[in-house]
């Protein structure tokens, strides 16, 4: 019901905020564009396995693009977007194959130490990452046209909001596939897959590499849309927000990967201006409250408040239908 309703929903209200309100197409564009990873965790999660690694994809995506557009002296976006895919997915693969061998925080961690070794290697070969100052990406043409930065964000707007619809649906459609209740069953019981004679490593190792694209394609965006790409999207803590990000949003639905990207942009931009450095303190004191209050996640306190009307409207029409009955009984009694 809120795939069917609310995707499309979401999707004109955000086509049409732009042109309504302005100043708001830049905060949205980061919204969308850090969705997919946190999408992507969501995705590992069913599985009831958790990546502290998945920013190394983020990284991948970015440099991959950035080193595409520098190297064809401006580039096309669409080109350097394709190519950051193929990178990510080919990442997703070859670290996959590795860590889908272990569970829980063997999983996690050997992911962390991926992720960090990645971080390691942007930040010490200056000459070609450009160091702890990161790597400068020129504002690519868009299908062979060069645009105004003013324009050339509204297409970022419009296209990342495209693939975050796309992404949302296509992951919900995998869920529910027999894939994807495999995927589920790897968390309850692994062995009993074995039985019916499928391969749990496989069906992670395909989660995964959908996973690593999300996070590529998701870092991608907000590297052209930044114009830079810095070692710090393949930091441990970037990791660990992208999986703060998907608590807070709600891990048992993907529109908790929109829901926590926005509400956890939104804090920190106030945070950030009202209160400066310690903007991570509100944060962390909202995690705390979803945690104690609302475990599912916001999308999870929306289901249950939903939940809760649909009893009580039930109990409303119950009442008065036994009041009605009761009513009739009287009178024929009279």
């Amino acid at each position: 019901m809120l795939m069917r309703f609310g995707l499309p929903v979401v999707f004109v209200f955000a086509a049409v905020l732009p042109l309504v309100v302005g100043g708001w197409d830049a905060f949205l564009t980061i919204v969308w564009a850090k969705a997919l990873p946190v999408l992507g965790i969501i995705l590992l999660l069913q599985a009831g396995q958790v990546s502290f690694g998945h920013a190394m994809f983020f990284a991948v995506g970015a440099y991959t693009a950035g080193f595409v557009i520098r190297g064809m002296g401006g580039g096309d976006l669409f080109i350097a977007l394709l190519a950051a895919i193929v990178a990510s997915v080919i990442a997703g693969l070859l670290v996959g194959v590795f860590v889908v061998r272990y569970r829980y925080i063997f999983f996690a961690m050997f992911n962390l130490a991926f992720s960090m070794v990645l971080f390691s290697l942007l930040e010490k070969f200056i000459h070609i990452t450009g160091g702890s100052d990161g790597l400068s990406i020129p504002r690519p043409e868009v299908v062979g046209l060069a645009m105004e930065r003013a324009n050339y964000e509204y297409v970022l707007y419009y296209l990342s909001l495209i693939i975050l619809v796309l992404c949302l649906y296509g992951v919900h459609r995998f869920l529910d596939s027999p894939l994807g209740h495999t995927l589920k069953a790897i968390k309850t019981n692994e062995t009993r897959i074995e039985y019916l004679g499928l391969s749990p490593r496989v069906v992670l190792l395909i989660a995964y590499v959908i996973s690593a694209f999300l996070a590529g394609l998701g870092g991608a965006l907000v590297a052209v849309f930044q114009g830079i790409a810095t070692p710090e999207y393949a930091y441990w803590v970037r990791s660990g927000e992208f999986v703060f990000v998907a608590i807070l949003g709600g891990t048992g639905n993907v529109f908790g990967a929109l829901a926590g990207s926005f509400v956890y942009e939104y804090i920190r931009a106030l945070a950030t201006a009202y209160v400066g450095d310690t903007w991570q303190l509100t944060l962390g004191i909202v995690l705390l409250v979803i945690i104690l209050f609302a475990p599912s996640g916001l999308v999870g306190l929306l289901d249950e408040v939903r939940g809760y009307l649909n009893r009580a409207r039930g109990y409303d029409k119950g009442e008065r239908r036994d009041g009605v009955k009761s009513g009739t009984k009287g009178g024929d009694g009279q």
